[in-house]
């Protein structure tokens, strides 16, 4: 071999070599990434199945307790995790905490579900109300609640289906009463 041809393949080599190191390390970066994805995907079913076992216990399965409506995801002075590492960490490290949270639910007295406040509120009255009537005196008389008009409108409609309470329909406008049996309840 001349060293003209030494040198073209040392040169071949050399560029396949950058090349193979460069795809290596691009492989590498995808993997990290996937297997950031897949621990933060275990946190999230390891948290899943937490909630489960905890409420495994409950008489009617299908109705499992409602979050807070202002109680927040993230604990007061913490702030959100930003990176996907981060994320993964404070999961893992708040999976524990959970019989910590359980002994403090066990502590507070349950709130009143939000279709009774409505059903008390709609007792007050004879005449028929709008559902952002109702939501505005909610919010007065319970500042802890916050429903999003929408929630109010779906949960009286869920009252109506159940029969204990009447909608009433003028033009474009729906309003709501209590059927007589539900007023004195």
């Amino acid at each position: 071999m001349t060293n003209q041809s030494t040198a073209t393949l040392r040169s071949r080599l050399v560029d396949q070599a950058a090349s193979d190191l460069e795809e290596n390390r691009r492989r590498q970066q995808e993997l990290a990434e996937r297997i950031s994805v897949l621990r933060q995907e275990e946190a999230l079913l390891t948290d899943i199945l937490n909630l489960a076992q905890r409420y495994e216990g409950f008489t009617d399965p299908s109705r499992l307790p409602e979050q807070l409506q202002n109680e927040p995801v993230v604990a007061k002075g913490k702030r959100a995790p930003t990176s996907t590492t981060e994320r993964s960490s404070n999961s893992a490290r708040t999976a524990p905490a959970g019989d910590s949270a359980k002994a403090g639910a066990k502590g507070k007295s349950r709130r009143p579900l939000l279709g009774d406040l409505l059903l008390e509120l709609l007792g007050k009255y004879d005449e028929p109300r709008l559902a952002k009537e109702l939501r505005d005196e909610l919010l007065v008389e319970h500042p802890d609640r916050n429903p999003s008009p929408q929630v109010v409108r779906n949960t009286l409609e869920s009252l109506v289906a159940k029969g204990r309470i009447q909608r009433h329909k003028q033009q474009r406008a729906v309003m709501y009463t209590v059927i007589d049996g539900d007023a004195n309840s």
